[in-house]
């Protein structure tokens, strides 16, 4: 078989990388990247492939390193790690995921009652009132797509992916007749070497990180290799990460870059302030774009949805990892799934009902652990262990590595400050 023609199932896949990663915080992308001005923009535009690709690319060998296509992360880790390591990683890596997921159920749930409040006209508080029914209708449904298995997940994330590409690639051709030259006024060579500078640079970088991670689908992509394509696997993964975030690269910076050229540094500091989405500004700062107002929920609701998706898989594998450990191998199979998918859908319908204050604390939490996962460990492995020498790399690794040291330290600062 030729690894490197692209059949219908890649494409598939390709799509679910970009569904996983490309979440509603791409709204809130183009604020925290345009605040720094110019610079921070560029190198966003420079670094964006290389640091995405390069790391997935990793997680993905450390999965693959092993020929059997049942062992996914959870697996894979106990053979490096032993069982208390493996176990380790597997619960580090269930609990990083799981956030994410409950972030997504309560923001949808919200979102959709802003939408029929504020869009549509429904009264606030017979909405509200709602929000238990409203909260358990978003969350069943997305599970009943979610345990229906790997392929019916990949293809509905494929389906709702081209209207979220469309909607965006669109959105951003809209705002080129408002786009002006003030990002470009003021700028300074000489600001290269103020503080300022680099501490906004720091702190960007985990915004990067986590606008393209797509390392929760990774580990199922791998499996999926292992039993199509065998020992073209790696080849063949390899090729869907890259296409992948080419198109996650070139579709999100067209529009950050759009929404950039179109607003001044004073619009970014406002829009951070009023804490909305870079749609709902854009919509009260040009009165003509009013209609954006009306889009902006709605692509937020179908870029959460594709997102729990994706997440859905990589938590789903924590899980059944933890049950598969704890019990010695007797919970494994549909009873494991079972037993996830009941579980994931009474937290995450609570959550989405409650709403609790911590869960963004939580999510906060789980991004530094989620950044080792993907950035540190596989270049440990590849280093650690001789089965994974031949894709050592020392120049590439060392900037992976730095990249990832960088976006843990300014996460971990975020939660602190």
């Amino acid at each position: 078989m030729n690894s490197c023609k692209l059949t219908g199932h890649d494409l598939r896949w390709i799509l679910s990388l970009f569904g996983t990663a490309i979440g509603a915080g791409v709204l809130f992308l183009p604020i925290n990247a345009g605040l720094g001005g110019l610079f921070p923009l560029l190198v966003i535009l420079v670094l964006a492939y290389p640091m995405t690709y390069l790391a997935h690319r990793n997680l993905s060998r450390f999965v693959l390193s092993s020929s059997n296509p049942r062992d996914d992360i959870t697996f894979v880790a106990e053979t490096y790690f032993g069982k208390g390591g493996g176990f380790l990683i597997t619960l580090l890596y269930f609990f990083a995921i799981l956030p994410i997921l409950l972030v997504y159920s309560a923001n949808l749930t919200t979102t959709l009652i802003e939408f029929l409040i504020n869009q549509i006209g429904m009264e606030a508080e017979y909405i509200n009132g709602l929000r238990l029914v409203i909260s358990f209708f978003i969350v069943a449904g997305l599970m009943l797509v979610s345990i229906l298995g790997e392929g019916i997940v990949t293809k509905a994330m494929s389906l709702l992916v081209f209207p979220f590409i469309l909607m965006l690639v669109v959105i951003s051709l809209f705002l080129i007749p408002h786009w002006n030259g003030a990002i470009f006024q003021n700028i300074s060579f000489s600001s290269l070497g103020e503080a300022n500078f680099w501490v906004t640079l720091w702190l960007v970088v985990p915004v990067m990180v986590f606008s393209f991670n797509h390392s929760p689908i990774i580990s199922s992509l791998a499996c999926f290799c292992k039993k199509e394509y065998g020992d073209q696997a790696e080849a063949k993964a390899s090729k869907i990460i890259s296409r992948s975030v080419m198109l996650m690269v070139v579709v999100v910076m067209f529009f950050v870059f759009s929404c950039a050229l179109c607003l001044t540094p004073e619009d970014f500091t406002q829009a951070k302030t009023q804490n909305v989405n870079i749609l709902t500004y854009i919509a009260n700062r040009f009165p003509e774009a009013v209609f954006l107002a009306y889009i902006a929920p709605i692509i937020a609701l179908v870029a959460m949805s594709k997102s729990f998706l994706g997440h859905y898989l990589g938590s789903q594998e924590g899980l059944n990892g933890v049950l598969y450990k704890i019990s010695d191998g007797k919970i494994q199979g549909k009873i494991a799934n079972t037993i996830t998918g009941i579980f994931t859908f009474l937290i995450a319908w609570f959550v989405a009902y409650k709403n609790p204050s911590a869960i963004g604390i939580i999510e906060s939490i789980g991004g530094p652990v989620l950044a080792i996962l993907l950035f540190l460990m596989p270049v440990y492995c590849i280093y650690r262990f001789d089965l994974l020498k031949k894709f050592r790399s020392k120049g590439l690794d060392i900037f992976i590595v730095i990249i990832g040291l960088i976006a843990i330290s300014a996460a971990i600062h975020g939660l602190l400050s």
